[in-house]
């Protein structure tokens, strides 16, 4: 009997015990929970407001929101399509500032949404840190545009001199100071949260300052290289939300609900044509096939040259099954068309990558669009997300199957060394043609 009675009561001491601790583990728990969503805990950014302009919801308001949203990209697209040649006719310069000016605005956007969801906590320094790493960027890679595309002149002004030749340590030290001013700026209880803006400033800089020094790069290739990437991004884009409009009926990505497989293979096609024709049609001008050079003496752009062998007909023989169907066995082609087919198909296929990349952003932070700059387009930041992906894919292309040395670089490089060292470098090429017997031929020709 006793037994038993100390048997019960222990029981009873160790189910007490038990629940003390099954409390205080919730306690815990929930204590641990209130934090993590306390320092990590992202709240809603914002919806914009419509900014779609009176006159055009007046117009169409008797419409569904499907077809009011067709109506009004129908109606904007052609607008935008024409300040697009607008700033190309205005020539490289002004295509480079564009660049620079969407770049921008396309990080403010980024950035925006950062703080929208972060503002809450009244991280210091997060904007100033911001802006200063975008400025940092910058001077670093237009630096390097610059000793790279305009020695000439750089190594004519001793404060360009300067600059150039201290370049990279110059900007180490700029991005330094923002690095220890980001340490400076850590807050207790916030640590993990402004590590999270940091990185995220910092993915914001790789995706859009990088690609868009990448664009400029290739502007300098030719303003072809600039201009049929981004046509065909874009006529990808509309033909396959034509396709997808009027023919879609098979989802293609969960990301994107409103994708369909029509939309996809539909705009694949139609940019492959569109890509061919459109260099078929540029090929044929310098002004978009040379390489944009600095002139010295009237310190100004030059598109001027004689254009490659890629930008001249050619002839090429059709497989049996087109000649069996076209009745040609030869067709004129530029070279350039080729290589348009494999960014094309980049800019049809991969392309829209950068778009559901996008989409899954704004799903995570449940957004629709990344701003309301341009009313039924949504930010910037919308329109450019394929083109940076494409921008990179065009610049590796072209290093990888286009590019070779380029003399006048080299000789630019050889007029800003020393005497000696010009004059070593001479004897040791002329050694070299000699050995290889072409210079008494050299010789015979002058």
């Amino acid at each position: 009997m006793a037994n038993a009675a100390v048997r019960q009561f222990r029981q009873s001491v160790a189910h007490t015990l038990r629940r003390g601790a099954e409390t205080e583990g919730k306690e815990r728990d929930g204590a641990s929970d209130n934090e993590t969503k306390s320092e990590s805990g992202v709240p809603e950014v914002p919806v914009p407001a419509d900014d779609t302009p009176e006159v055009l919801n007046k117009a169409l308001s008797g419409l569904s929101s499907r077809w009011k949203n067709w109506w009004v990209r129908g109606i904007l697209t052609p607008a935008m399509i024409s300040f697009f040649f607008i700033i190309i006719y205005l020539g490289p310069m002004v295509l480079m500032m564009i660049v620079l000016c969407i770049q921008i605005k396309c990080f403010h956007e980024i950035i925006t949404i950062g703080y929208s969801v972060y503002h809450s906590y009244h991280l210091p320094w997060f904007r100033t840190l911001s802006w200063y790493f975008l400025l940092c960027v910058n001077y670093f890679f237009y630096g390097e545009t610059v000793t790279d595309y305009f020695f000439t002149l750089v190594q004519r002004e001793e404060p360009l001199r300067i600059l150039s030749k201290y370049h990279r340590f110059i900007s180490f030290a700029l991005y330094l100071t923002g690095f220890c001013m980001f340490v400076l700026s850590l807050v207790k209880k916030h640590y993990r949260l402004q590590f999270y803006m940091f990185g995220w400033t910092h993915v914001t800089l790789l995706i859009v300052v990088t690609q868009s020094h990448l664009i400029i790069h290739n502007l300098f290739e030719g303003m072809i290289w600039f201009i049929v990437p981004i046509s065909c991004v874009i006529c990808n884009d509309i033909m396959a939300y034509m396709f997808g409009f009027f023919f879609g009926r098979t989802p293609l990505i969960k990301l994107s609900p409103k994708k369909t497989w029509e939309g996809f293979i539909g705009g694949f096609f139609a940019t492959i044509v569109f890509g061919i024709l459109l260099s078929y049609v540029m090929s044929g001008y310098r002004f978009f096939v040379c390489p944009v050079e600095f002139n010295n003496d009237s310190n100004s752009f030059t598109v001027d040259c004689k254009p490659s062998e890629l930008f001249q007909l050619q002839d090429y023989g059709l497989p049996p099954v087109l000649q069996s169907i076209t009745g040609w066995t030869i067709v004129k082609l530029y070279p350039f068309q080729i290589h348009s087919i494999a960014l094309s198909a980049f800019a049809s296929i991969m392309g829209p990558f950068g778009g559901f990349f996008a989409s899954g952003f704004k799903r995570a932070f449940k957004i629709k669009d990344f701003a309301n700059t341009i009313p039924g387009h949504g930010g910037i930041m919308d329109r450019f997300d394929c083109q940076y992906l494409m921008a990179t894919f065009v610049n590796v292309y072209i290093a990888s199957f286009i590019r070779g040395p380029n003399p006048s670089k080299v000789i630019q490089q050889l007029l800003a060394l020393r005497p000696d060292q010009q004059l070593h470098i001479f004897n040791s090429l002329k050694a070299h043609l000699t050995e290889k017997g072409l210079l008494p031929l050299l010789e015979e020709a002058a």
